[in-house]
């Protein structure tokens, strides 16, 4: 496998390790100085995170909020020689206490170092969509 489908293939494990809420697996796909970039934040959502500890740290409480997630993949594709992989994908996070779901439509950029290390991911969703579903609708227009 080449390494470009060694980068596709991380991704697709890096979101499988997200439906499966294991903050440690997230973790362990990115380099020790890796980010995790939200630029649509708003003021309103988490900006992201850096380092291993940190992308934990960011994922570990999140997951107990909700009753599952799924993400699945629409478009997926290496750049840059296979150190750049663009996906295109669905956010559907059910919400607790039977609050319905919250979906979102999303894309990102994943850098890997050669060691096949995440060392960057950026998330890009659209910000009034998930302001609304988590009910900060209120939030995002102050912030404005």
């Amino acid at each position: 496998m080449n390494q470009a489908e060694q980068n596709k293939a991380t991704v697709q494990r890096f979101f499988k390790a997200l439906e499966a809420e294991n903050p440690e697996q997230v973790a362990t796909f990115f380099a020790e100085d890796g980010v995790h970039i939200s630029p649509y934040h708003c003021n309103v959502f988490p900006t992201g995170a850096q380092g291993r500890d940190g992308i934990r740290d960011y994922w570990a409480p999140t997951f107990p909020n909700f009753d599952g997630m799924t993400f699945p993949i629409h478009e997926l594709y290496a750049m840059e020689g296979g150190n750049m992989v663009f996906v295109r994908y669905t956010g559907r996070i059910k919400l607790k206490d039977n609050a319905g779901w919250y979906e979102n439509d999303y894309y990102s950029t994943f850098k890997f170092n050669k060691a096949g290390e995440i060392t960057e991911y950026v998330e890009i969703f659209n910000p009034v969509t998930a302001a609304h579903g988590f009910g900060l609708l209120d939030q995002l227009v102050a912030s404005s």
